[in-house]
């Protein structure tokens, strides 16, 4: 299949992220159908200002986007004297805001509203640079503290609860970086990726965007109880919020003309916690005559799950998926190769093991590393286990080793 006749149907729009930056990291063009991409959504351009201003408190742009998002009292002509202020004495926003409040520029609930925000700033950019709390929590703090989770949480509207699990998804890419300052020139170099040339991109939406297309080949990955059937649409709708979501599931398998691939995951990162995962309802209702199981092996070895346990002919999705430019890559490759070759039984107990406390550095200086996030790049430095790499992309960045693979290991993953 060619790009352009692959889609990737997800039920909620958070659930695009991990995709969208993994597609910017290798290389893989793409296309967000029926929306913005995840980082243009409005909540996460918000709360991305919020960011930006807790470790940079000069920025102007950011402080204009939110100094009256949510509502503080802080109209146009408020926020102009701000600006006036602040271009009068050539000083930033933040500061010109300040000495506009000492000379009793802005009265009422608007000046006191003000007076708490510049506050707020101040405090968590000390936060930033004393690097406690963690960034993680310092992001979930910045959005509870400023009204912003409250203000959708108050909101009735129909997308007042994606805008949410937007937001928790913001925070959940966090995990994967050591500060602030690393994730938003992160996200700048995922912006800035944005040119529109006429090659074959995979297409990304959601099942509700779906309806009246079709592809060749479509994925349907996060099928799992919770996720798809929403919890939220069976604790609000019962069976009725059922139904929809069955149908939901239908729209999604019937946009496969030759191939339709579902996923879901053991075991998810919930909130810095991983939770195990069951499977949705939908798969088991799946007719047998027209499934055939194809996972990658577990963690002792074994054939590909059910379909590598029953033995006789392979399975021909298998041989179509192994024959797919998508599936074509060295790494996956090696996977089918030694699947072949590992043993049913389960490793014998270790004993006599010695391990050796003083552990050598897996890195040295003057070798390729890939990262997730950051791409290729040579080891200049080695300090325990932080690495000074220099990034072909992304540049000079000091990152925790775990962080990173052997160049020459980067297309071990399945893609």
């Amino acid at each position: 299949f060619s790009l352009d006749e692959i889609a990737i149907l997800v039920r909620a729009t958070h659930q695009m992220r991990a995709f969208e930056d993994r597609f910017l990291t290798i290389g893989l063009p793409y296309r967000v159908v029926g929306g913005p991409r995840f980082y243009e959504r409005m909540e996460i351009r918000d709360a991305m200002a919020y960011l930006r201003l807790a470790v940079s408190p000069s920025d102007d742009l950011a402080f204009e986007r939110i100094v009256n998002t949510p509502r503080r009292g802080l109209g146009d002509k408020a926020q102009q004297r701000i600006r006036e202020a602040a271009r009068a004495e050539d000083v930033p926003q933040v500061v010109g805001a300040a000495r506009l409040l000492e000379a009793g520029g802005l009265k009422g609930k608007g000046a006191g509203a003000l007076r708490t925000l510049l506050s707020d700033i101040g405090r968590w950019h000390e936060a930033v640079r004393a690097g406690t709390p963690s960034h993680v929590e310092l992001a979930e703090m910045i959005l509870d503290e400023s009204g912003y989770t409250a203000y959708w949480q108050n909101q009735k509207t129909p997308e007042a609860e994606g805008r949410l699990e937007n937001l928790k998804e913001l925070v959940k890419a966090l995990e994967g970086f050591e500060n602030l300052q690393g994730f938003l020139e992160h996200v700048s170099l995922v912006m800035d990726n944005d040119a529109e040339l006429d090659e074959p991109k995979v297409s990304l939406m959601t099942l509700h965007a779906a309806k009246g297309l079709e592809f060749p080949a479509v994925f349907l990955p996060g099928w799992e109880e919770g996720l798809f059937p929403n919890q939220r649409s069976l604790d609000e709708s019962g069976l009725k919020g059922l139904e929809e979501e069955r149908r939901l599931a239908y729209v999604g398998i019937t946009r496969a003309a030759e191939l339709c691939t579902i996923s879901f995951a053991a075991n998810r990162l919930v909130h810095g916690q991983w939770q195990s995962q069951m499977p949705s309802r939908f798969i088991d209702e799946l007719p047998e005559d027209h499934v055939e199981v194809l996972t990658p092996p577990g963690l002792y070895g074994g054939g590909y799950g059910a379909a590598g346990m029953r033995g006789g002919a392979a399975s021909d999705l298998e041989a179509r998926a192994a024959r797919a430019d998508a599936y074509n890559s060295p790494g996956w490759r090696r996977m089918q190769a030694a699947a072949a070759n590992r043993s049913l039984r389960q490793p014998a107990e270790a004993r006599g093991l010695v391990v050796d406390m003083g552990a050598a550095p897996a890195f040295g200086v003057g070798d390729r590393v890939f990262h997730q996030k950051f791409g290729y790049g040579t080891v200049t430095d080695v300090e325990g286990d932080k690495l000074d790499i220099d990034f072909d992309k992304a540049g000079a960045k000091k990152i925790v080793a775990r962080f990173v693979v052997a160049a020459e290991s980067a297309t071990d993953v399945p893609f």
